[in-house]
């Protein structure tokens, strides 16, 4: 545990509740924009990028501000239709100074999900919060309240305002992948179905605390305002690995590589990109294949049945996590009915 903390934290420092509808709706996203829910979270704002490409500006009240939400329309829109969240990592769109999901920016998404039935939700933000109600407001990351913005304020708005028929999954990478697992094992009845890649969901030792508190350090945050000390219950309850019985009937799937260089280190890379996936990638993605492989022993013991996807190689990188959205789609489709 002390080797797999080193590698998490090392790395990583580089790198049911019940909705109501919203008061008005309308399924026009380019119509008026007056929706108001019933938690106080409205939409402020829709921007067409494109007519498949939405910028939904949404304020949080338990936030206390607006936060960014791209949304991916299917070409049919003529009937109501699922959606999937997608959750982002560690930085959470830092690297597009958060005018886009790292999701959009860093794959092929856009044209992956184009002839999907499905609204795709990605919210921005949300950096180094593990996307989680923080006990406290933070110095240097604000307040967080993610887990209440993305279960309770933000669903019925993008149900009303996109023709959300309120089947919802999840998926994540990395901080995202520990994010989306917490989310559909607090709020079952919420979601039908996750795919998390290269994560980690234990936090049951000292160990793995620590190496949560790096994360969120590495982006100048301090946990202790997030779950409180390691002896604080709040860790206790957004932990997966002791929740998996909630996971069971949902669909899932969970995947990692074991940090040895695959077919993206081959060749033809920059030595700099090259240098960064081996020194860095390397070790975090061998570690999240642990924490992976513990997980799905929790699972398998509780009998909790899984799509297990463990490659031979595969550093903790986008082109990999690219891969691992195509190759879960089929697990999400069944999830969303589609």
């Amino acid at each position: 545990m002390r080797r797999l903390a080193a590698l998490v934290g090392a790395c990583l420092a580089t790198t049911t509740l019940a909705v109501t509808a919203p008061a008005v709706a309308t399924a026009d996203p380019a119509g008026p924009v007056a929706l108001v829910g019933d938690t106080g979270a409205r939409v402020v704002s829709v921007a067409m990028q494109t007519d498949r490409r939405a910028m939904v500006s949404v304020f949080s009240p338990s936030m206390g501000r607006d936060i960014s939400v791209q949304v991916l329309l299917p070409a049919d829109r003529s009937a109501p239709r699922p959606s999937l969240y997608m959750l982002d990592g560690v930085s959470a769109g830092e690297e597009t100074n958060y005018t886009e999901s790292t999701w959009t920016a860093k794959t092929d998404a856009v044209a992956f999900f184009a002839d999907k039935p499905v609204n795709v939700v990605l919210p921005i933000g949300g950096r180094g919060s593990y996307y989680a109600d923080w006990q406290r407001p933070d110095p240097v990351l604000g307040v967080n309240m993610w887990e209440t913005f993305l279960t309770r304020e933000l669903p019925p708005l993008i149900d009303a305002q996109f023709s959300g028929n309120g089947v919802d999954a999840l998926m994540g990478l990395s901080m995202g992948a520990q994010g989306a697992m917490n989310l559909i094992a607090k709020h079952p009845s919420l979601y039908t179905g996750v795919a998390a890649f290269s994560g980690c969901y234990d936090n049951r030792s000292n160990e793995t605390k620590n190496a949560v508190r790096t994360t969120v350090g590495s982006t100048g945050g301090d946990a202790t305002n997030m779950w409180g000390s390691n002896s604080d219950p709040a860790w206790a309850d957004n932990d997966p690995s002791l929740r998996v019985d909630a996971l069971r009937g949902k669909q899932i799937y969970v995947s990692s590589g074991t940090g040895l260089p695959g077919p993206y280190e081959a060749g033809g890379s920059p030595l700099e990109e090259l240098t960064d996936a081996l020194l860095v990638g390397g070790p975090l993605e061998a570690a999240a294949n642990l924490c992976t492989n513990g997980f799905v022993d929790t699972l398998n013991r509780a009998g909790v049945p899984a799509t297990v996807v463990r490659k031979p190689w595969g550093t903790h990188s986008w082109r990999y996590w690219q891969d691992e959205m195509r190759a879960s789609w089929p697990v999400i489709a069944r999830a969303l009915g589609v």
